[in-house]
């Protein structure tokens, strides 16, 4: 029976060995990366989305709905850490390999601030830090491999959680000024003709959108309002309408039901894969900001970068005047009739591209 044992414990080992040292091309990795952090914002974004607006207006009604609008509302803070965890599956990781990878990535996040005061929640951190800091963890851990031997368990979470966590807190200042520079850029459009401007900042949104670039912190960074804002969170809905209309076809209905809802990040493999996939949402985005430029459709700062995720756009252009049937326009039936339209020239007058680039991946 010992010797028995002895084997079993001598396949585990070798087992491990060659999970850690499974030879990875760059193209790999940057697919894991990219489905692991795709999932993490869906677990993490998808209860707000759903639920936010919801608990929050009927928070009048009954105290028990602010709990539950907390509860969804905080849920957002915990996608770094979520992110880490799920790329870590990916590369088949062991339970506690996966937390500390989660626990470096949330380190290193930006989801957080340290005050006089304590640590406060700020959001869910630089996309493209949380990215770049998995694949870093991820490298760290595989390298290790099982190195450590019996002290795997007190110097694994040093070297791979903190350790790693502390990279990505330097990284981050450096990192954050890639959203910084973008914001900027979009800025500049502000002093274009309204018309033109409105074009170029919706497609600036929709492709943002399905990028690890966070919209909400662009709109926020550069304090866009009224019609550009507007623009902004029309351009959000076009590459909605664009990935609903193209996921209809190829995948589950809940894939599709939570782009709808606001996951349309969870398509950033798809752009990776099949670049194409920009051709209609840029197309759209053209489409919605002329829309939205005539409708005079505007908005604030905080709802740019939602579109329709939680009807923040839509409220808010209602917020400014804006007539509800304007709002249905802008909102509902130019992108969405818009998108049926633009994907069925695409793929069936000139063929660019088959309906499996919307495959979820």
């Amino acid at each position: 029976m010992i010797q028995e044992k002895r084997v079993n414990q001598e396949d585990i080992v070798e087992e491990e060995k060659s999970t850690s040292k499974k030879r990875l091309t760059p193209k790999d990795y940057l697919n894991k990366v990219l489905a692991g952090t795709a999932t993490g914002i869906v677990v993490g974004l998808i209860p707000n989305a759903i639920l936010g607006s919801v608990f929050k207006n009927l928070i009048h009604v009954s105290p028990i709905f602010a709990t539950f609008y907390n509860a969804v509302n905080i849920m957002q803070f915990v996608v770094p850490l979520l992110v880490g965890v799920l790329v870590a599956m990916q590369f088949d990781f062991n339970p506690m390999q996966s937390i500390i990878v989660g626990s470096a990535v949330f380190l290193g996040s930006g989801a957080y601030k340290v005050t006089e005061h304590g640590v406060q929640m700020i959001g869910i951190g630089d996309l493209i830090n949380v990215m770049l800091l998995s694949a870093i963890a991820v490298y760290v851990i595989r390298a290790i491999g099982n190195k450590l031997g019996s002290l795997t368990i007190l110097l694994l979470p040093i070297i791979g959680g903190a350790g790693v966590g502390v990279i990505g807190m330097f990284m981050l200042p450096y990192v954050s000024k890639i959203t910084l520079i973008i914001g900027n850029g979009i800025n500049s459009f502000a002093v274009l003709q309204p018309l033109l401007m409105c074009i170029l900042i919706s497609i600036s949104f929709s492709i943002l959108i399905i990028s690890p670039i966070s919209t909400v912190a662009i709109g926020i960074a550069i304090g866009i309002a009224g019609l550009g804002a507007g623009a902004a969170a029309i351009g959000v809905t076009a590459c909605t309408a664009i990935l609903v209309v193209g996921s209809m076809r190829v995948n589950q209905s809940g894939v599709t039901l939570s782009v709808l809802l606001g996951a349309m990040k969870m398509m950033m493999p798809n752009l990776v894969k099949y670049p194409i996939i920009a051709v209609p949402i840029i197309a759209n985005g053209i489409l919605c900001g002329i829309g939205g430029y005539i409708l005079n459709i505007t908005g604030t700062a905080k709802s740019a970068g939602f579109g329709i995720t939680g009807l923040v756009g839509p409220l808010a252009a209602m917020n400014s005047s804006t007539s509800t049937v304007k709002v249905l326009l802008a909102f509902i039936v130019i992108p969405f009739v818009g998108a049926f339209a633009i994907d069925w020239f695409c793929r069936k007058v000139i063929h660019l591209y088959d309906e499996n680039i919307f495959k979820y991946i």
